[in-house]
């Protein structure tokens, strides 16, 4: 078998959005004296779709979530030549090809994103091409349904919040995750909102149902240090991202300090990043995304470095590539879960552009045993809401 074909096609949302809110989210943005939409490079309302076909007809399905017009650039590029005319079984030997060739500006952001994309596609046909689900080309299932937490909870006024982590409940959820809407410009005023906000959750859910916060790098290390103490009685499972990623020696100090554990690496990249994480005990829950981090054949090894130093994995985002290494793995005790809901912050486009993604049940996921790769097709039914550029 060879690779034939690296098609990237991208996706443009022009159906409607969820307008943006004051306090949203908090995000790295936040620091900064700006007017608009603090949130706006955060949101992802674009795609960029991989399709690795071969010479005996199997297609392979990928993704990327950041600068889709860029990353089919360098798709286009400088990645399907290294790749056209290779054996998709030499999955290793390509990611190496893919990452060296690119190493003097892809080992990171964008240039491995698209990285990701491709690699995604290539277990996707190895999958197809053996009749197998991709879990089972990883170590096979690992537990007998995949536990998840349901991550949405935007701020807003607590009444609202309220009554959607209650419909979280009534759906069978024991964990789900909110999100802060103020940081350190906002002060001591922003804080005590902040607290509210977390106290009117709690309130609801009890004591009984695991409770995460995000920070989305909005915070800084001065407010992160001020907010713990004032967030431990509250007993969150983990609080996400509270400072920029580049700011390792700000996470490993938090997270000597904090009464709760402090989890992150939805923006770091590869096993060196990770193992700088790990190393530095900079983090207590690892939170790659695969369509970032390198791909599976990355996640894969993440995963073991994670499990030696017993430190879990809980992939950022749903999505089918994020379940796959879920269910193989000891490392990853349950998986994060977006609600299907109108386009926001772009994360649920997923469910726009691929059918085939697992719907929870009592707050549990399960993957198909006898779909073939990643279980995933385009979904055509949603097409004429997308500005498709091939």
């Amino acid at each position: 078998m060879k690779i034939t074909r690296v098609r990237a096609r991208v996706f443009e949302w022009k159906g409607e959005t969820v307008p943006p809110q004051p306090h949203f989210c908090t995000n790295a943005m936040d620091v900064l004296w700006d007017r608009g939409d603090a949130m706006g490079s955060f949101r992802f309302h674009g795609w960029t779709v991989v399709e690795v076909e071969t010479d005996e007809g199997v297609v392979g399905l990928g993704n990327v979530a950041l600068a889709p017009r860029v990353a089919k650039t360098i798709i286009d590029q400088h990645l399907a030549p290294l790749v056209i005319g290779q054996d998709p079984f030499d999955y290793e030997y390509l990611w190496q090809r893919m990452y060296r060739a690119t190493l003097a500006w892809g080992r990171r952001g964008i240039g491995m994103a698209a990285i990701s994309g491709v690699d995604i596609a290539i277990w996707d046909v190895m999958g197809k091409a053996l009749g197998k689900p991709v879990f089972k080309l990883l170590g096979g299932r690992t537990k007998e349904k995949i536990p998840c937490y349901a991550s949405k909870l935007y701020h807003t006024d607590r009444e609202t919040m309220q009554r959607e982590a209650q419909a979280y409940l009534d759906q069978g959820f024991t964990a789900m995750k909110m999100r802060f809407g103020y940081g350190p410009k906002d002060g001591p005023k922003g804080m005590r909102e902040n607290l509210k906000s977390v106290a009117a959750v709690r309130e609801v859910i009890g004591e009984d149902i695991d409770l995460m916060a995000d920070c989305y790098m909005g915070w800084n290390l001065d407010y992160a240090r001020r907010m713990l103490p004032k967030l431990e009685p509250f007993e969150l499972r983990w609080l996400e991202e509270p400072v920029i990623a580049d700011d390792i020696d700000g996470y490993a100090e938090l997270n000597r300090m904090a009464p709760m554990p402090i989890s992150g690496g939805e923006h770091e990249f590869t096993v060196h990043g990770f193992r700088q994480l790990l190393e530095k005990k900079a983090v207590s829950v690892i939170q790659y995304d695969t369509n970032r981090v390198g791909g599976i054949s990355v996640a894969r090894k993440i995963n073991a470095m994670a499990e030696a130093f017993e430190v879990p994995v809980i992939p950022h985002a749903g999505q089918m590539h994020n379940y796959h290494l879920t269910m193989a793995s000891l490392a990853s005790p349950m998986s994060e879960f977006f609600p299907v809901h109108d386009v926001e912050i772009g994360n649920e486009l997923f469910y726009y552009l691929f059918e085939g993604d697992p719907e929870p049940i009592d707050g549990y996921l399960d993957l198909d045993e006898t779909t073939p790769g990643l279980g995933l097709t385009l979904n055509t039914r949603h097409l004429d809401r997308f500005h498709i550029i091939e």
